[in-house]
């Protein structure tokens, strides 16, 4: 299990550090203790979080109603929970397709 994955009864608590404002969307390996995610959104009215819970979702293969920020709203340093236990979180760090 990643250092940066906390498996819990429904699910993932995934610690992630944002850099909002990129090219892209992408997974940009480690920071720390924390998954690097670069998210093309702003960090203006959530934008940043709306997309960081969209591409998390779309990388894991689930609905983005399974994912949430549960800590760090404001923050470049966020919890992220994914309400699917099913979900191979070590997919984050997989070569994303066609992408």
């Amino acid at each position: 299990m990643p250092h940066w994955a906390r498996r819990t009864g429904d699910g993932w608590l995934i610690a992630v550090h944002v850099q909002p404002g990129a090219k892209k969307s992408e997974i940009a390996g480690l920071h720390g203790e924390a998954l690097k995610v670069r998210v093309a959104a702003p960090a203006v009215d959530s934008k940043a979080n709306q997309a960081l819970v969209a591409f998390i979702a779309e990388r894991v293969g689930v609905a983005r109603s399974k994912v949430r920020v549960l800590r760090g709203e404001r923050s470049r340093e966020k919890q992220i929970e994914i309400s699917a236990p099913e979900v191979d979180v070590e997919r984050l760090l997989a070569p994303a397709n066609g992408h």
